[in-house]
């Protein structure tokens, strides 16, 4: 046999596709080609491969004369990454005739070492959900990567640690009485675990109304912005935010964990909880928003389904903090580059944290500010309208008493109860949205038709806000951010509709504009 079709996988951007490795061998002068798009760890494959087949027994293909063709299919997406090393070394030793097996049911990713052991690779989950969707039987894996891959239900994973192994497994051509088994991998079971949270709403003093204003963030997927000099507890009440989300169902747990393991930063355990995510405010454009040369996905990514928090909001590069506008609004960032346009979904909740002015002292009751007017109004115009339009809650926290630092709630329940609180508001949004296309959606991403639709209001509240409206200025925009911010408070508050109550604390967590 001087031909055979093997099948790898990899993913572009964040979508997942299968590819065919066809090898051809033929007589002449030894050359070894691979076609089909490689970057250069792809092509460094030849020598990988050629070392690993050479100590797994056989006979290195750099010893014999024959010209070697590796074709990479499709052949106009851009191959990249050393995940292609096993499914070549098995497509060389089958067109060879080394070996015999039927790889049509079959998916190989893994990196070869020199002496055959099977290296892990990144971005392996989305890539096994895949090859289940074109219904393959199963899918081989470096050792390393079976937790992860064995979290997609229906399809088997061989976990293998060398490509002897692959080979002694698979391999029916009758020289070879040296046939292993080898266990399907247990379905991976993720179950939350809440665990010790470092940072506990019990371990903020003071601060009930931000507090509260945390809670109704959580509930409802709604931006936070908090504003207060250095110290209060900003960073704590973020963190505290993240710990009474819900945990993530099974679908989010497969695409948050997909994203993760694309971008590489997946490291031990998978994840179960909603992700948080706290760049520094040096970090890049690109660091936050995703794209480069080949377009990546960025933290605004990274926090999907999860939080997104920035602290010393302000002194993030000006366009970093722009380019939020379309994630807080659409919910997904598009990137275009030269070499491709993606789509990255973003659905996070933003917790947005500054100082009221550069020394962090204005409005201090006892410690003076330091600015000159100057200083504040530019400091202040570093978030724009339409950033702090998109905020649906804004909280002050005032500087705390040292006596109230001692006084902890040891039996933690206040956490708990937010937990549970937060819990039954998304059931609550759940049922609401039962009917629609999206039941998973939360208040926040509600459309102004579903608005309409869902949270109808009476004629008393809507008098009611239309003035408040009016007097505050507030932008369309604002104004339906309003809606649903009061559809939080009601569901918090386990009441079928909204009333006076409810817009009226709603609207106490709008901007204060100058």
């Amino acid at each position: 046999m001087q031909y055979a079709k093997v099948y790898g996988a990899q993913t572009s951007l964040l979508s997942p596709y299968i590819v065919s490795i066809e090898t051809d061998l033929s007589r002449g002068l030894h050359a070894f080609t691979v076609v089909g798009l490689p970057d250069k760890a792809v092509e460094e494959s030849r020598d990988r491969v050629a070392a690993a087949i050479k100590h797994a027994g056989f006979e290195s293909p750099k010893s014999r004369n024959q010209k070697i063709v590796i074709s990479l299919a499709p052949a106009d997406l851009k191959k990249e990454g050393p995940m292609f090393d096993l499914p070549i070394a098995l497509s060389y030793l089958l067109a060879a005739g080394d070996i015999k097996f039927d790889p049509e049911p079959y998916i190989f990713v893994g990196e070869l070492s020199l002496d055959g052991a099977l290296q892990p690779v990144r971005g392996l989950l989305p890539l096994v959900a895949e090859a289940k969707r074109r219904k393959k039987k199963a899918v081989f894996v470096p050792v390393e990567n079976v937790e992860e891959a064995a979290l997609v239900p229906g399809i088997n994973i061989y976990g293998v640690s060398t490509l002897q192994e692959v080979i002694r497994f698979l391999n029916t051509k009758k020289s070879d009485n040296k046939k292993i088994e080898i266990k399907v991998a247990a379905q991976t079971k993720l179950r939350p675990d809440f665990g010790d949270s470092q940072f506990a709403f019990e371990d903020i003093r003071g601060q009930d109304s931000s507090k509260r204003a945390a809670i109704i963030a959580a509930a409802g997927g709604h931006n936070l912005g908090l504003s207060g000099p250095p110290g209060t507890g900003k960073t704590m009440l973020a963190r505290a935010l993240a710990s009474i989300l819900p945990p993530l169902n099974f679908d989010d747990m497969l695409e948050v964990n997909s994203i993760h393991s694309v971008a590489g930063v997946l490291r031990g355990d998978l994840l179960t909880l909603p992700p948080f995510r706290s760049p520094h405010h040096t970090s890049s454009y690109v660091s936050i928003v995703g794209g480069g040369a080949t377009p990546r996905p960025g933290e605004a990514t990274l926090a999907h389904k999860g939080v997104l928090f920035l602290d010393e909001f302000p002194e993030f590069e000006r366009r970093v903090i722009e380019a939020l506008r379309q994630p807080l609004e659409d919910r997904v960032i598009s990137v275009a580059r030269a070499k491709g346009t993606a789509q990255f979904p973003a659905r996070f909740t933003l917790v947005a944290a500054m100082n009221p002015c550069p020394c962090g002292n204005y409005g201090h009751p006892e410690i003076a500010c330091t600015c000159t007017p100057m200083h504040l109004e530019r400091y202040r115009r570093k978030i724009s309208g339409p950033i702090a339009d998109r905020i649906d809650l804004w909280s002050v926290m005032g500087p705390v008493e040292l006596g109230e630092l001692g006084k902890r709630n040891r039996e933690g329940t206040e956490t708990e109860s937010a937990r549970k609180r937060v819990l039954s508001a998304r059931q609550a949004q759940t049922r609401r949205f039962y009917k629609t296309k999206n039941p998973n959606k939360t208040n926040s991403e509600l459309s102004p038709r579903e608005l309409d639709d869902l949270v109808p209001l009476s004629q008393k509240v809507r008098e009611l806000l239309e003035k408040a409206g009016t007097r505050m200025a507030l932008s369309p925009r604002a104004f339906h951010r309003v809606i649903k911010v009061a559809r939080t408070i009601a569901d918090l508050d386990e009441h079928p509709d909204i009333n006076e109550s409810h817009i009226l604390e709603a609207l106490q967590y709008r901007e204060k504009k100058n």
